[in-house]
């Protein structure tokens, strides 16, 4: 397996992403290349600076960067040279099994839809987060940001593609999927979540079990839980907001450790050809590691494949 890493990605790159691939390489099988994209010079600086060999490592020269100040529809074709593109087009060409950076998000969502297209039947690929429940187990919730605006039946895909990464990735065998909403009735909600509970109840490809309110999203009672992306969003900044309010306060709690974006690394891009992997632009070297290891995870359970087969 090939797994391809901006290396020019992320707030504290390159440093977090070459430590972060060490990290990642004394763990991952011998028969898993990490495909290094960026400045060949500054890579091979890193490593030497280091004293470290690049052993299990292969550097692509990608010296351009797509920065956060650049405008994700233009950053590519105006950056062909970037670790971004360069990245994309090499997982478009099967030379990368999953490609993973922790650079602008807006680059990596456009670069996704437009260099490996959209899987036919998607009306909008989507991200999600990983919510930790009381029981010790886990929710996804989609989407998380990349669709602040959606239809009825955009929420009902997200369902289908929540459930195949519940299934196929997190090893769930028939995922619970709610939606969330203000109230547990069918009838309560926007014309968006009644619209969309309809569908779902309607539905023979996901185990629906209803609507849940914000209070539920950390029991467990749902697998993957649905919502538009605006409000997915605040769910998983407000989450982030509780941990780092915690640790300045001196709050240790085993639980709420679990709230810690290191632990997750990244997440795929649902409803593309391909395993494009996004991570948080403040990861350091342990969330780089997880990525990592999550892009390994992706990549082995075919799940972009999966997810073309369900839809076609």
């Amino acid at each position: 397996m090939r797994i391809g890493l901006d290396i020019s990605g992320g707030d504290f790159a390159p440093k977090a992403t070459i430590d972060g691939a060490l990290l990642a390489r004394e763990v991952l099988p011998n028969d898993v290349t990490i495909v290094l994209l960026g400045d060949e010079e500054v890579i091979r600086t890193e490593f030497s600076q280091r004293g470290k060999e690049t052993d299990g490592f292969e550097i692509i020269h990608a010296p351009e960067v797509i920065t956060y100040h650049d405008h994700p529809t233009r950053a590519i074709p105006k950056k062909p040279n970037s670790s971004i593109a360069v990245g994309f087009d090499l997982l478009s060409k099967s030379n990368l099994d999953v490609f993973a950076s922790t650079g602008n998000t807006g680059a990596m969502l456009v670069g996704a839809m437009y260099k490996l297209n959209t899987v036919p039947g998607i009306i909008r690929p989507c991200i999600t987060s990983t919510l930790p429940a009381l029981d010790g187990s886990q929710s996804i919730l989609l989407d998380v940001g990349s669709n602040a605006d959606c239809k009825a039946d955009v929420l009902y895909q997200f369902a289908v593609l929540g459930t195949l990464y519940s299934k196929y990735v997190h090893g769930v065998e028939n995922p619970k999927v709610a939606l969330l909403n203000i109230g547990e009735e069918d009838s309560k909600g926007n014309l968006l979540t009644i619209s969309a509970y309809k569908l779902l109840s309607e539905s023979d490809e996901v185990h629906f079990i209803g609507n849940i309110e914000g209070r539920d999203l950390f029991t467990g009672v749902a697998d993957v839980i649905v919502c538009d992306g605006f409000t997915g969003n605040i769910v998983l900044k407000e989450a982030e907001g509780i941990y780092t309010l915690m640790r300045k306060r001196g709050i240790r709690d085993a639980y709420f450790d679990r709230f810690n974006y290191e632990n997750y690394g990244g997440t795929p891009i649902l409803g593309v050809k391909g395993n494009a992997i996004i991570g948080h632009g403040i990861s350091n070297d342990i969330a780089i590691k997880n990525m990592l290891l999550h892009s390994y995870e992706v990549a082995a359970s075919g799940l972009a494949t999966k997810i073309n087969d369900a839809f076609n």
